[in-house]
């Protein structure tokens, strides 16, 4: 009986490879997301690429925000999400000290809202958007994800994303951000600009994914195990934190993909 399961399941996951191999997947580049009457840096910077299975239907959608301490980095479509039968699409932002915090978070939340007016376009389904990120792509996805003002500006309810999935976002008040105030990466803020602010229990699900708890940023571990602890108080039915043990700050997107790939694809419950 065992030999019989193990022959089925590996059919099976046969068959998903294969499937998953032999679509043919396109990619549009440079996207705007702006206005056209956006400023210079804007138009530079608010662009987005979309890659997509191109006989697919009803696709899951992946939006993916780049890291890089909010003032680095540039839109990418992971390595790791290619070919797995999901519309991934790569977000550019505006970035400290150019911009300020607020144009970065708006950026993010236009960028969102676009996903949803056209990723029926794309062969993607828009109950099942996804929004995710690295580090500042974390933090962003957090923000906007709890508090709904952002999004709401642009039409979009927060509640309406699948499931929120930070790679190593900080909950606090970001580090560049209380760098611009005068404060040291060590000394915490808890105010506007913290995901921890908007901590409720009808947010959408939430895996909270870090590194290894002494290989993290800043004591980045312990921030998001609180994060998850009160969202788990508040009554957050639909909230998991996982710890990626033995790789670091930079290292810990490749094993989080995994996860993220096991929730979109109904593993983890």
């Amino acid at each position: 009986m065992r030999k019989t399961r193990i022959l089925i399941v590996t059919t099976a996951l046969l068959i998903c490879f294969a499937t998953n191999t032999m679509a043919q997947y396109k990619q549009v580049n440079d996207i705007p997301y702006t206005p056209l009457s956006a400023d210079d840096y804007s138009k530079e910077r608010c662009k987005l690429d979309v890659y997509y299975p191109e006989n697919a239907k009803a696709a899951p959608v992946v939006v993916w925000f780049h890291g890089g301490g909010l003032e680095g980095g540039n839109k990418e479509i992971p390595n790791e999400l290619k070919r797995s039968g999901y519309i991934v699409v790569g977000v550019g932002y505006r970035l400290l000290p150019k911009a300020k915090i607020d144009q970065c978070i708006d950026d993010a939340a236009a960028a969102v809202a676009w996903v949803f007016k056209h990723a029926s376009e794309y062969n993607g389904d828009t109950k099942r958007i996804y929004v995710s990120g690295h580090s500042a792509g974390g933090y962003l996805t957090d923000l906007i994800g709890l508090d709904k003002h952002w999004l709401k500006a642009y039409g979009v309810d927060a509640d309406s994303i699948a499931a929120l999935l930070p790679f190593s976002g900080q909950v606090i008040t970001h580090y560049n951000i209380r760098k611009q105030q005068g404060i040291g990466p060590l000394q915490a803020t808890i105010d506007q600009y913290a995901p921890l602010t908007y901590v409720r229990k009808d947010a959408p699900p939430i895996l909270v994914i870090s590194g290894d708890r002494e290989l993290e940023l800043y004591g980045r571990y312990e921030e998001q195990a609180y994060f998850w602890r009160m969202l788990k108080l508040t009554g957050h039915n639909h909230v998991y934190l996982y710890e990626m043990q033995g790789f670091d700050h930079g290292a810990m997107p490749s094993p989080a993909f995994h996860i993220l790939k096991q929730y979109i694809n109904g593993k983890i419950k």
